[in-house]
């Protein structure tokens, strides 16, 4: 059977149970990542667009992303449709440790617009890695999530009321800016959920 090509993909990282289940779930930046991750797979699928959901796996290590949690799955509310690949990574970006590049090519894929959990990790990763394979990305800045970020000799296992507080603890608005500088006009176009809406419905 002949694969259907599609021009674009929407790859959706690590949006998924395991991040709901961490102590630091009520920092995050983008509380509403469900619904905006919902905005753009409309539109791609309206568009005819190839929509692929990475999920993120680390097995044998007793957390939220060990398989054998239950929670590596996408968060409730989203809802993958037969034919749209379900792939699970154990690398921070999207392609090391799947068959997401062969999935692309098969499919005819020319460009990826990028979402998903966290900003400056998986998703900047994996753009990083796009950008480098040859393909034009965008960044979809408000349809990613990320959370504050503590300085690197904090004292492990604070309660997130401390790391908020502390001056030292890198902020989610301060995380997503150094993301939009450091690829926007080197790896991606960086876009918002609205601003690719409008570019669908102008054809």
């Amino acid at each position: 059977m002949a694969t259907t090509e599609h021009r674009s993909a929407l790859i959706v990282i690590d949006v998924q149970e395991s991040f709901r289940q961490l102590p630091n779930w009520p920092a995050v930046s983008e509380p509403e990542i469900v619904g905006q991750v919902n905005r753009l797979v409309t539109v791609a699928r309206a568009k005819g667009d190839l929509v692929v959901w990475i999920l993120h796996a680390e097995p044998g290590s007793d957390t939220p992303f060990d398989p054998a949690s239950g929670h590596v799955r996408p968060i409730d509310g989203l809802d993958p449709q037969p034919g749209e690949p379900v792939l699970t990574k154990t690398s921070h970006n999207a392609f090391t440790t799947t068959n997401l590049e062969q999935l692309l090519i098969r499919h005819g894929v020319r460009e990826l617009v990028v979402c998903g959990i966290r900003t400056e990790q998986c998703c900047e990763t994996t753009t990083r890695v796009g950008s480098d394979l040859g393909y034009p990305v965008v960044f979809v800045i408000d349809a990613t999530a990320t959370h504050p970020i503590e300085y690197r000799d904090a004292p492990a296992g604070r309660p997130l009321a401390e790391v908020l507080a502390d001056p030292r603890t890198l902020g989610t608005a301060e995380i997503i800016a150094r993301t939009e500088y450091a690829l926007a006009g080197r790896f991606a176009r960086i876009a918002t959920v609205a601003e690719l809406e409008k570019e669908a419905v102008a054809g």
